[in-house]
């Protein structure tokens, strides 16, 4: 991931989920090689205070294998840390040789991609497919938090209103979706939505 292919947008604060885009197109002839070395990077990556865990997206581009690898961490400083970490640079080094277009890297702001990144090397998964894994996350939400938080709403009259009611069970979806359901629906139908989805986890 040389400085050079870097693109780095406005840092995020320090508490908020970071997400590291790293895109590699494979020379024809290294791809039992690059695949040994993908999964080596995986383990080691996995291994850094703060990494959350990473998808790994293979797609084709004019007719060389591409990975496409979302990496999450809890902070840009952990992000940080394993970009500069000597043993990234020496796996990226020993990956070169393999590479097309060198070590595409890009950092986004944000806390977690749905169902695959939007990038050239992949594909993402039908819309119909998208919509089907969206209702059976969201569905179960929108019938258990208002029962969930209908007794405590019931508490208080400024809570029971219907604005403030709406804004915290919506908000209790939004979140739980986001931040915990979602990931784990698009990891768990990962080969049913995109078949040359590889997901791997620390």
């Amino acid at each position: 991931m040389s400085e050079s292919n870097r693109r780095e947008p406005a840092s995020p604060g320090p508490d908020e989920v970071v997400t590291l885009i790293v895109k590699h197109r494979v020379k024809a002839g290294f791809e039992v090689p690059y695949a040994a070395w993908l999964r080596n990077i995986v383990k080691v990556a996995a291994q850094n205070v703060g990494h959350l865990g990473v998808d790994v997206v293979r797609g084709k581009n004019a007719g060389l294998d591409t990975y496409t690898c979302v990496l999450r961490f809890c902070s840009t400083e952990a992000m940080q840390r394993w970009l500069d970490s000597p043993q990234r640079q020496e796996l990226v080094d020993e990956a070169a040789p393999m590479l097309a277009d060198g070590d595409q890297t890009e950092i986004n702001p944000v806390n977690e991609f749905w169902f695959s990144p939007q990038a050239e090397a992949s594909t993402p998964p039908p819309r119909w497919k998208q919509a089907v894994v969206t209702l059976l996350v969201i569905l179960p939400h929108t019938l258990l938090v208002p029962l969930l938080w209908g007794p405590l709403l019931r508490l208080n009259a400024l809570l029971s209103n219907y604005v403030v009611a709406t804004f915290l069970i919506t908000l209790t979806i939004v979140l739980s979706v986001v931040y915990i359901f979602m990931p784990m629906a698009t990891r768990l139908f990962a080969p049913w939505l995109s078949p040359a989805t590889l997901h791997e986890e620390p």
